[in-house]
């Protein structure tokens, strides 16, 4: 037996997994660098988001239940991809243990799917609201709103934590198995297996079609029923009035799905370095850029901060 495995019923467990992330690019440090800087206005602008809607009552409703959770999943995905990356490639760390590479894989597939489902239930909030606008306060109450989001976060983790487990069930045939991508990527992992990986290919091929499939072909669906009632409404400031209300979230859903949806669709034709740019990119922009959507285009929200410092709650004068 080769000690330098772990057997455990007949499961041959790898002792690191080594990322092997870009080749060949000069001067790749300064990408990690401007990683770090996404990082750390992601961080500040999401905690201020969530600062905001904590503290103004105003805030405390459905809509913007959903919007602390966008949030709140910005920060996991942004903390569960970029320290990991910068450790890994800034500092040299690319031989990953085993058992925080899978750690790794699960905090950020999860953080992704919560975050894909979390945009999917704003737009449910944005058809309700503009379609159905009488039954909006008995349909979308901020109780319900809490249940939906609770049932978002435990599809995610039963959809992960079930991935997770196969890829445990893998056996590897080498000490060091290398990934070809920037992170503990699923799918080059179970790829790398030398066992009966069909149950993790399974789970590949469904998982993107329940955590990214099903939330656009809601949103889809959801826009063009606002769509078609926008065109119903008579009064072109009611219709200004309501398309507002959806600019931002739409802006949120493009900057989010189309990076994503591009790069997998385009993954056989495209070289692992555009690859892992474009995926890194897609798991760090859109997080740092959400804050700053709903905070210049959403006037509401806007007005709620000018309010909390007229009234100096967040900077407080000394006397």
């Amino acid at each position: 037996m080769n000690e330098d495995f772990a057997e455990n019923r007949n499961i041959s467990i790898p002792s690191y997994f080594y990322i092997s992330g870009f080749s060949g690019i000069p001067h790749v440090r300064y990408y990690y660098i401007f990683l770090f800087f996404v990082y750390i206005i992601t961080v500040l602008g999401n905690s201020c988001l969530m600062f905001v809607i904590i503290i103004d009552r105003n805030l405390h409703t459905p809509k913007y239940i959903a919007v602390f959770n966008l949030s709140l999943t910005d920060i996991c995905e942004s903390t569960a991809v970029i320290p990991q990356l910068l450790d890994t490639f800034l500092f040299g760390n690319q031989l990953i243990p085993y058992g925080l590479c899978l750690c790794n894989m699960f905090s950020v597939f999860v953080s992704i799917s919560a975050q894909s489902l979390t945009l999917a239930v704003l737009s449910f909030d944005r058809f309700i609201a503009i379609c159905l606008p009488l039954r909006y306060h008995m349909i979308v109450t901020r109780r319900s709103m809490l249940v939906i989001i609770g049932v978002t976060w435990a599809v995610a983790l039963f959809m992960i934590i079930t991935a997770t487990i196969f890829i445990s069930r893998l056996s590897f045939c080498r000490v060091i198995v290398i990934i070809n991508t920037f992170y503990c990527d699923h799918g080059p992992i179970y790829r790398s297996a030398c066992s009966n990986n069909f149950p993790s290919y399974v789970i590949n091929n469904l998982n993107p079609i329940v955590i990214l499939g099903f939330p656009v072909f809601f949103i889809i669906f959801s826009y063009t029923c606002i769509a078609v009632t926008l065109f119903r409404i008579t009064t072109p400031q009611d219709r200004q009035r309501a398309t507002k209300t959806c600019t931002a979230h739409l802006t949120l859903v493009a900057i989010f799905y189309v990076p994503i949806t591009f790069t997998y669709a385009l993954s056989s034709i495209i070289n692992t370095n555009t690859r892992i740019i474009n995926l890194s990119l897609t798991s760090a922009l859109p997080p740092m850029l959400n804050p700053i959507i709903y905070t210049f285009m959403t006037e509401e929200f806007m007005v709620s901060v000018k309010r909390l410092l007229k009234r100096r709650i967040i900077f407080p004068s000394r006397k």
